[in-house]
């Protein structure tokens, strides 16, 4: 895991919920309990400022909040982390155009950003997600790119169109890999090891966000894994959550045997 996606995961999961702050010696104590440096972390925390998802914050001692734009991002992405019972869907599909980009750099980075909002790639410079993410358009102006965006109805067979832009027979089988680790993995002994595992559950569910925009039911084969799989990782993160919460609060609080 490295340091930057250590820091999205440790303030979507934990500290957005209390007040999306933490000193940095808290985050320097956190992110090594999962065996991360401390100049690997300060590291991260400067790109993540520089990048506008962090804020420079003193609080009595310096420290980092989430700013308006990490704080949509991350709240946007726990509604998709978090879905087990699905969400409705309409029967229309979000089809967005973007303008084509001479540089590979730039295409690159706006692919990435779009597969992370949901979107996959039907043809060149096309792309379609079966909801409209509401970062889209200030991702692209980022980016400076051009786009256009609307909604259409396919007249075919949905899971036909599916199986063109996602990797279903991949994506099942990476659910179901996940559902096996998840099953096999043991209880925590004490709080530090409950944010460990809590960590990398997060971080390796996270990771489908960027391959599964959280296709409806309607258009996805029978039986399919990923139904199991979301039930798992919901289980497994309600039960770590208790014992994770509270290493992160000693953290907080000064680290072990500060005796706050």
């Amino acid at each position: 895991m490295h340091a930057r996606s250590a820091l999205f995961d440790l303030y979507g999961d934990h500290l957005l919920a209390r007040g999306g702050w933490a000193p940095v010696s808290a985050l320097v104590g956190l992110l090594g309990s999962l065996d991360i440096t401390a100049p690997a972390v300060r590291t991260a925390v400067s790109r993540m400022v520089r990048e506008g998802w962090l804020e420079p914050q003193e609080r009595d001692v310096r420290g980092y909040a989430a700013s308006a734009r990490a704080r949509a991002r991350l709240e946007e992405a726990h509604g998709r982390i978090y879905r087990t019972a699905g969400a409705p869907w309409n029967g229309h599909w979000h089809v967005v155009t973007v303008e084509h980009q001479a540089d590979r750099n730039t295409r690159a980075r706006v692919a990435q950003s779009l597969r992370f909002l949901g979107y996959g790639s039907l043809a060149a410079d096309t792309w379609l997600a079966p909801r409209e993410s509401h970062e889209l358009a200030s991702v692209l102006s980022r980016e400076a790119v051009h786009h256009d965006a609307f909604t259409a109805r396919f007249q075919g067979e949905a899971g036909a169109l599916v199986s063109r832009v996602w990797d279903l027979t991949g994506l099942a089988t990476a659910y179901r890999r996940f559902a096996e680790a998840a099953r096999e993995a043991g209880a925590p002994a004490d709080p530090q090891q409950a944010f460990v595992s809590r960590s990398g559950l997060v971080h390796a569910w996270r990771l489908f966000l960027f391959s599964d925009p959280g296709l409806p039911d309607e258009v996805l084969p029978a039986g399919w894994p990923g139904r199991e799989a979301a039930e798992l990782f919901d289980k497994q993160a309600e039960a770590l959550l208790p014992q994770a919460r509270a290493w992160v609060d000693t953290w907080l609080s000064g680290g072990p045997g500060s005796g706050a």
